[in-house]
């Protein structure tokens, strides 16, 4: 059998296309939305992405890495708030800002931390906590009860200059673990310390990055993101759904 030149230099081709794939098409709405946002409000002038929901005609916008707005087909009203289906009683909006503001384990500078083991230590924790922070002093009180945990405890003193103080006399003690222990746990001052503190500065730097706005904020291994001072008990099943 013989093939014609034509035919040999389309199947070369075909054969280039299914090797590199195909990128997915532009919405034929999205250049109208990118346009009309931008023009109407300065703070959509540079859009990340526009792609479709399940709910039709509603289109998701989203600016700034994880800040997420609904918008018709021609980007003639803008909503912010929540998407929820209510035949699966799932918050979609939710679900796609915490997929968003994941983070590789692996990723987390733990360099920039001091660690805490407990128990066997075979489950692994990422913390962000302000020294002075009462709800990460409640948090901390009841995280007592979790075990075979490997804490990685990154101080982000963000409440003022105090936080800051303490927060470097705490990272430059001899036993960082303990020093933190005794003022959260057991309201004990800080001792003094000194040494290179440029560690804390990167966490903020993180955290700037990641937009940990508030502590406590806690990361799991599989990635996944929890603000605020959760119990022990659900800090339980989020290290058991992270194996």
């Amino acid at each position: 059998m013989t093939f014609s030149k034509t035919a040999w230099a389309l199947g070369l081709l075909i054969t280039g296309v299914a090797s590199i794939g195909w990128a997915a098409p532009p919405l034929p709405q999205e250049a109208t939305i990118r346009k009309n946002l931008a023009e109407r409000l300065p703070a959509f002038s540079k859009i990340d992405e526009v792609s479709r929901t399940p709910m039709n005609g509603l289109f998701e916008v989203r600016v700034n890495d994880s800040d997420i707005f609904y918008t018709d087909g021609e980007g003639n009203f803008l909503v912010q708030g929540n998407l929820i289906d209510t035949k699966a009683k799932r918050n979609l909006t939710e679900e796609r800002v915490e997929k968003l503001n994941a983070i590789e384990f692996s990723a987390i500078p733990v360099k920039d931390s001091f660690t805490i083991v407990r128990g066997n230590g075979k489950r692994k924790l990422v913390v962000f906590e302000d020294p002075n922070c009462g709800y990460c002093k409640r948090f901390e009180r009841d995280l007592q009860k979790v075990t075979d945990v490997t804490i990685h405890m990154f101080l982000y003193p963000i409440l003022g200059t105090d936080s800051t103080d303490k927060a470097k006399n705490i990272w430059c003690a001899k036993d960082k673990g303990k020093v933190w222990q005794d003022l959260m746990v057991r309201d004990q001052p800080v001792p003094k310390a000194s040494c290179d503190t440029t560690a804390l500065e990167r966490n903020i730097e993180f955290g700037r990055k990641y937009k940990i706005t508030g502590t406590p904020t806690l990361f799991f291994a599989d990635g996944s993101r929890v603000p605020g001072a959760i119990s022990s008990q659900q800090v339980e099943k989020f290290l058991a759904d992270a194996k």
